[in-house]
């Protein structure tokens, strides 16, 4: 008498076995160039398998299906199975896991870059990915998003997507190409001084100094420090001792002294409210703007500059 784990190994060998025999029919239906009718077979298929609750199945179906589909560069068919899939995850209740991710992460780089399915893809699957305990979705997946998107050059979604990972690293990497690529030399300190300001404001201090600390030894036109030539990045480095030190008085002391730098910006005090509420007890104030900054996400950065520069300036959600 088998064991009820033999048992259920079985039934996943035979149920596998069902699946690669349907897949094949499918391919062969691809490769004869039927489309439309071989996209219409997989969501019969998909809604088959979820209606008996075989949701790994319907899964590994739509996700090797849009991979095809891809290949033939059928993108409206392997988007939709794309969002199948998702649909399979978010209504089986589905455990976030790695290899989820990088699968989510793949079907993300392999659609065209300006289709309203991928915006509506990456946003349903960010969602997911949380897991209900958060809105920002899994600092994974938002790093796996943000290494395509800078393979992509679009180096400002890019940047939004390492804000809310744990990669400072590799946030720090892809900045200093954007400054190197798309910025003016004399604006090397903002690409940092934001993205270390917006670490903070999100309470990841691990981050903010690993971006500061690998941005400024990378990048050729910043001089080894500290101190450092750009007045700002000797603010930045400052902040970062204060905060771990957690004094007020240092705190003001420095936002002071550093005004005119602080001024370059409209956006740097706004966050350095933020901070000093979140490390320094700094009560929120009563009239602040600060509603506007974190009420909305825009599209991912503002597309104007409040100074005649390409350095980003975007307020952003937390």
């Amino acid at each position: 008498v088998m064991s009820e784990q033999e048992s259920l190994k079985s039934s996943s060998v035979r149920n596998r076995g069902g699946v690669q025999r349907v897949e094949g029919k499918l391919r062969a239906s691809v490769e004869r160039g039927d489309y439309y009718e071989a996209h219409q077979m997989y969501r019969t298929l998909f809604f088959r398998y979820m209606s008996q609750a075989k949701h790994a199945e319907a899964r590994e179906l739509m996700y090797n299906g849009a991979l095809l589909f891809f290949s033939y560069n059928q993108q409206n068919s392997a988007a939709d199975l794309s969002m199948l899939e998702l649909e399979s995850l978010e209504k089986s209740g589905a455990k976030v896991d790695d290899e989820t991710l990088e699968h989510l992460a793949k079907l993300f780089s392999l659609m065209d870059p300006n289709s309203p399915e991928r915006v509506a893809f990456v946003s349903r699957a960010i969602k997911w990915s949380s897991g209900g305990s958060g809105k920002l979705g899994h600092p994974k997946l938002h790093q796996l998003l943000a290494l395509t998107l800078w393979k992509e050059q679009n180096y400002s979604e890019s940047r939004y997507h390492f804000l809310h990972s744990s990669d400072g690293e590799g946030c720090a990497q892809m900045l200093v190409e954007y400054s190197s690529a798309r910025g003016f030399h004399g604006e090397v300190d903002m690409f940092v001084a934001q993205a270390v300001l917006q670490f903070l404001c999100l309470k990841n201090k691990t981050s903010a100094l690993v971006v500061f600390t690998t941005y400024t030894q990378k990048h050729p036109s910043i001089e080894k420090g500290p101190p450092y030539v750009q007045p700002l990045l000797n603010f930045l480095w400052f902040l970062l001792l204060a905060v771990d030190g957690g004094k007020l008085t240092v705190f003001t002391v420095l936002c002071e002294q550093y005004q005119p730098s602080l001024k370059r910006d409209p956006m740097y005090n706004e966050y350095l409210d933020r901070i000093g509420q979140l490390f320094f007890g700094v009560p929120p104030k009563q009239s602040s703007s600060y509603g506007g900054l974190l009420g909305k996400k825009p599209r991912y950065l503002c597309e104007h500059s409040p100074i005649k520069s390409r350095a980003p300036c975007a307020p952003f959600i937390l």
